[in-house]
């Protein structure tokens, strides 16, 4: 890995900043009174009244759910145009044009009046989403060399969990602020990720497969040199012109995609981001604070425990980025995945045991409140260092040219519709399910790791371009895949 490649993959990685930003400062948001009181007065009373109220219940509202939804749907629709922006003019300016949409958004939000400027500050902030979580991840993957793609990757899921500690940091200072006004400086400095990568993306390089696919050739042998550091790049070059001429001759991406041969990275790029939301993980990123605050913490202590998970969070991420491409991108999603089921399971026996299925309202002693944290932290410990960061990164990697940006954009939208539903619905979730609801999520992280064991092949150090071999190869798979030839590297492979 050259220095040159460090840097730009560092640089684009910024672009999980503005997601991670939101994911943190939304739930800090809505768990401060100052904010719930101007724009959101009936659930301000709700959550006060603590003594007449069910637990479960008292931030339940479709319109406050609305306000954290509202950016993912607006993301899930972008991601679909940002799928030809990536593709006629490249990985960079599609970083570059989310990076701007997001600072506009964040400056709307700061300066919100009413509840309509609110939403279209969000909706704003989701195209922005959009846009970067649909370009990002892709560049990464072709700028990475093949050994060492799963932890180039996984930086933008570092900036992600970046992004989420640094809101909830903010959130905490902010809800100490006299005067009520906190949450505006919480949603205005939103605007910095979003300048960071709008900024850096001008600086990036463009990747040598987006060069050749828009019929830049020199220039891509160009970048190929500087970016593997070498002369020596002249199979690799011919591999990824081959490409882009099969990625030329498809006409409809979207029509292609749907192809018998492409079923395997079909069903990934949309059960993948199924499975990422079905964890149950950002609802508790969402809404931590709400959701300490409705199991017995006060202000502060809630949003101290968000803090905590953000910096779990954080550190568990980067376990992730030094094992993967060693252990492989199956052994940490199931590794994860029994972790996370034991964990949700204690700790929807912990919340059952306090507050049983009235919510009657009960304080936490310090060691009981502890010890839910503590299990809360070993369930997002998993998944920062299995499906937090493989949900993204498995997708990136596994298509090939021809069909990569609408296959991103598949993968993006449909993490973004999961996200919207997830958001709208926990609080209503946790209402009518109440403890039952971590059991709820604990079931499908079963059945989410009995399909990695059974159907997600093995995708380390395998160049993107030779990643169909992968797939015929496959017990299961391999049925959809045409017998031909397959191109590989060095030579011709009869399969």
């Amino acid at each position: 890995m050259t220095a040159f490649v460090f840097l730009a993959c560092l640089v684009a990685a910024t672009g999980g900043l503005i997601f991670g930003y939101d994911i943190g400062i939304s739930g800090g948001v809505t768990s401060m009174d100052s904010f719930l009181s101007r724009f959101f007065p009936s659930v301000y009373r709700q959550q006060n009244e603590r003594f007449s109220n069910n637990e479960y219940c008292k931030f339940n509202s479709n319109l406050l759910t609305l306000f954290t939804s509202s950016l993912y749907l607006a993301a899930l629709v972008a991601s679909f145009f940002a799928s030809t922006v990536t593709r006629e003019f490249g990985r960079k300016w599609s970083m570059f044009g989310g990076g701007l949409i997001f600072l506009i958004g964040a400056t709307l939000n700061g300066a919100a009046v009413n509840l309509l400027m609110l939403i279209l500050g969000r909706i704003l902030l989701g195209i922005g989403v959009g846009f970067a979580n649909q370009s990002v991840p892709v560049y990464l993957s072709e700028m990475a060399p093949a050994r060492l793609r799963g932890m180039l990757n996984i930086g933008f899921q570092m900036m992600i969990t970046i992004g989420i500690l640094a809101a909830n940091l903010i959130n905490f200072w902010m809800a100490q602020i006299k005067g009520g006004w906190g949450w505006r400086v919480s949603l205005a400095l939103a605007a910095v990720p979003g300048a960071i990568i709008a900024i850096g993306a001008l600086a990036l390089p463009e990747t040598p497969n987006s060069l050749i696919e828009r019929g830049h050739e020199e220039a891509a042998k160009a970048m190929l040199r500087k970016v593997r550091g070498t002369d020596q790049i002249h199979e690799e070059f011919h591999d990824l012109v081959i490409a882009s001429n099969d990625s030329k001759a498809v006409k409809h991406p979207w029509k292609k995609i749907i192809e018998r041969r492409y079923r395997p990275q079909l069903t990934m790029a949309i059960l993948i981001p199924f499975f990422q939301q079905i964890t149950g993980i950002n609802a508790i990123m969402f809404y931590a604070p709400v959701l300490f605050k409705t199991i017995g913490f006060g202000d502060q202590a809630s949003l101290i425990s968000s803090v905590i998970t953000g910096l779990v969070n954080l550190v568990a991420t980067s376990v992730s980025i030094v094992s993967v491409d060693k252990l492989g991108r199956r052994a940490l999603l199931l590794q994860g995945g029994v972790q996370m089921i034991i964990s949700q399971i204690i700790v929807g026996i912990l919340i059952g045991i306090k507050f049983g299925v009235t919510g009657a309202h009960t304080e936490l002693s310090r060691s009981y409140g502890g010890l839910l944290v503590a299990f809360i932290c070993v369930y997002v410990s998993a998944f920062a260092w299995s499906w937090g960061p493989l949900g993204w990164l498995v997708p990136s990697e596994i298509f090939p040219l021809e069909i990569r940006s609408a296959g991103q954009s598949i993968n993006v939208s449909m993490n973004m519709f999961f996200t919207f539903i997830i958001a709208q619905l926990f609080l209503k979730m946790l209402c009518l399910m109440k403890f039952e609801l971590f059991f709820f999520f604990a079931g499908w992280v079963i059945i989410m790791t009995i399909f990695v064991a059974l159907f997600l092949p093995e995708t380390k150090n395998i160049p993107i371009e030779e990643m169909e071999f992968v797939w015929k190869k496959h017990w299961f798979w391999g049925k959809f895949i045409p017998d031909k030839t397959l191109q590989v590297g060095r030579g011709d492979v009869a399969v």
